[in-house]
């Protein structure tokens, strides 16, 4: 099942040449899940290739404009080109009162439904559910109520040895129940061990986003054990007063959280708009956590 996600904005507070506010999109066996949606979010989703009109699920984590501004645009453009199918939004409270706004004064009556689900900032809990995956927060620490997302894969049915299956006759009628791995007595009398028919589906893969946030210990068993962890490295660590004063993290800092989490992977973003060239950030966090990438738009990254 395909499980990756396409970054579509790395830069922090400002866009740069070459690098635009937060987005990303999540693609989970082909349901498109965007998170964040900073200035130029739908611009960047015709650069690279992707239908807005997919993406039913949006998740926002804080109400700073380099996470959000982008969302008035496409949520009206979606509405221009036709769109009918509902919508859900993922976000705090007061952006329902934003976007509200926003329509009020452009006498704008959006054609689809567009369902909100507030997110708090207090304690992680599950937000979402369906076939594919779970959605919990992640509590982060930023200046004002900040979540991140996790992101778990469902575990998938057991898979069929379709070819053993068919050469020993097997009615196909028995295929729903192998695949939820019971043992089968047919009328002939043949036991089908589920096991010498069947192989075990893939291992569930977590995505974890944490968005603004400073380092915080009480946030890490949220995001343990992620096979991709993306995190906010604003700065190098030579400027760790500016990232404390701005409640931000270090590249050095994001590293120690990934090696302290037990992360498969590393992705870092959020890059400060005063790095021209992302080198310097990608090795200092290597220097602690070696299987460390940037966050660079257009890249997709599989989970």
């Amino acid at each position: 099942m395909k499980f990756e996600v396409t970054i579509l904005g790395s830069s922090s507070a400002t866009p740069v040449h070459n690098r635009n506010p937060t987005a990303q999109l999540l693609n989970c066996n082909e349901k498109f899940y965007l998170i964040d949606c900073g200035e130029g979010t739908q611009q960047q989703l015709i650069k690279y290739g992707f239908k807005a009109s997919k993406i039913d699920f949006i998740f926002i984590s804080h109400l700073h404009g380099d996470h959000y501004f982008g969302l008035i645009g496409l949520l009206s453009s979606l509405h221009l080109n036709g769109r009918i199918k509902p919508l859900k939004i993922f976000a705090p409270a007061a952006l329902q009162e934003i976007l509200a706004l926003q329509f009020k004064y452009s006498e704008t009556v959006i054609r689809y439904p567009i369902e909100f689900v507030v997110t708090e900032a207090a304690e992680p809990v599950q937000i979402f559910e369906n076939a594919d995956l779970v959605v919990d927060t992640v509590i982060l620490n930023h200046r004002i109520p900040c979540t991140g997302f996790r992101f778990t894969q469902k575990k998938r049915l057991r898979k069929l040895i379709v070819e053993k299956l068919e050469a020993e006759g097997i009615n196909i009628d028995y295929y729903p129940l192998l695949k939820r791995g019971v043992d089968l007595e047919l009328p002939d009398g043949r036991v089908l061990l589920n096991a010498e028919y069947t192989t075990d589906s893939d291992t569930p893969r977590r995505y974890g986003y944490c968005s603004d946030t400073l380092l915080d210990e009480r946030y890490f068993e949220s995001v343990s054990d992620c096979d991709l962890l993306y995190h906010e490295a604003t700065f190098l660590h030579e400027m760790l007063d500016r990232a404390n004063q701005t409640h931000h993290t270090t590249a050095l800092q994001a590293a120690e959280i990934a090696r302290a989490t037990r992360a498969s992977k590393l992705l870092i973003g959020h890059f400060s708009s005063r790095y021209k060239t992302l080198q310097a950030l990608l090795e200092e966090a290597r220097s602690v956590f070696e299987k460390t990438e940037l966050a660079i738009e257009g890249n997709t990254y599989t989970i």
